[in-house]
Order: C-alpha cells, then sequence, then structure tokens
C-alpha cells in the first residue's frame, strides 16, 4: 500500500530547518523574556523542580539542572558520537581535514581570548579571558540546519568538528585554570576510554 504524500507542513516539521527555526525563535522568546519587566518570573521557571520518584528513591532537580546536565549530556554525546563515526569513515577521515578542523578551533579560541585579555588588561575583568574561547555548538548546529541543503555536507561536518574541539579547549582551559584542583582519578579514567578501541561494524 503507497503511503500517503506528506503535506508541505509536515516536510518542513521533519527538515533539518524546522529545528534550526525553532532554535533561534525560542533563543529570541528567552532573551526577550529574560530581559522584560516580567524577567522574575523567567528565573523562577528555571529554578522550579521536577523529580522522578521509584518507592523511596528520587531523582529531583532543577530545569535548569535537567537541561544542562541531562539534556546537553545526551547531545554531546549524539554529536560526539556523529564526529567520530567522519574521523573514522567520513569527511574528517583524512589526517589533513581532521588538522585543518583543529587548528581552526585553536585559533578561534585563543584569538578571542588573547584580544579579550587586551582590552581588559589591568582590569577586574581581565580573568575571565576564558569566556569568550568556547563556540556554542547548538547555535552552531542550528544555523547549519537553516541553511539546510545549501550547504555542502563536508563543510557541515568541518564547522561541527571545529564547534566541538573548540568547546573541548574551552572545557580544558576551565579545568586547568579556573578550578582548585584538578581529580587525577576521574581524569585518567576519561583519558583510558579514549584509549578503548572501536565496536567492530
Amino acid at each position: 500500500m503507497a503511503s500517503q504524500p506528506q503535506s508541505p507542513f509536515a516536510r518542513f516539521v521533519h527538515s533539518e530547518s524546522f529545528a534550526g527555526l525553532l532554535l533561534v525563535v525560542t533563543a529570541i522568546i528567552a532573551f526577550l523574556w529574560a530581559n522584560s519587566p516580567w524577567r522574575e518570573t523567567y528565573t523562577t521557571m528555571q529554578h522550579t523542580y521536577l523529580g522522578l520518584s521509584l518507592g523511596t528513591s528520587e531523582l529531583k532537580l532543577s530545569i535548569e539542572h535537567w537541561v544542562n546536565d541531562g539534556l546537553m549530556a545526551v547531545f554531546f554525546l549524539l554529536v560526539g558520537l556523529e564526529i567520530k563515526r567522519e574521523l573514522l569513515i567520513g569527511e574528517l577521515a583524512s589526517r589533513r581535514r581532521a588538522t585543518l578542523a583543529v587548528a581552526a578551533a585553536a585559533g578561534g579560541m585563543v584569538l578571542p581570548g588573547a584580544l579579550y585579555y587586551l582590552l581588559n588588561a589591568g582590569g577586574p575583568g581581565a580573568s575571565g579571558w576564558g569566556v569568550p574561547m568556547a563556540t556554542d555548538i547548538a547555535f552552531a548546529l542550528g544555523v547549519l540546519a537553516l541553511l539546510g541543503s545549501r550547504i555542502p555536507l563536508g563543510l557541515k561536518v568541518f564547522l561541527t568538528a571545529l564547534a566541538i574541539v573548540d568547546d573541548l579547549g574551552a572545557v580544558l582551559v576551565i579545568a586547568l585554570f579556573y578550578t582548585e584542583s584538578v581529580n587525577l582519578t576521574f581524569l585518567a579514567l576519561a583519558a583510558l576510554t579514549w584509549g578503548l578501541p572501536s565496536w567492530p561494524a
């Protein structure tokens, strides 16, 4: 039995452009809301607690933590798996292309950080040089999704890899320069996972 043709709206909802447009629209709404006279309701919503309970066990977090520690963890896992696939068998399998993405990310970290420090040297905000180093992966992917098929696949993969390497570098900067101590045990366990062989296809 032939499937029913999808309406233009249904095709749009299932397209990459819809995800990118949804991200941009919700970000604009959040920005306007957080800077409006009703900004306190925005903060209250962020700190509203939601939880799951099973018998005597309970997991209860604020909406902010559900997003940051839950949804974003899943997001980074999926993006990381996609990039790993590209590194193994895709657009970044070439060492030259992968090195180019890493070099571009390094430049995108060093230049904003150095410029920030030069503009704030000697001032109270000088220690915040690590803030402008990270690229927001979600927004980078959202903008790419808005452009849809008009961007070549190779460019999408390159920009995504650049954003991820940039974010990983920013996390490393935070760990080394903005924390009181580094847990070497957990750091060693994380490094160990990098050396684990990939499962055969």
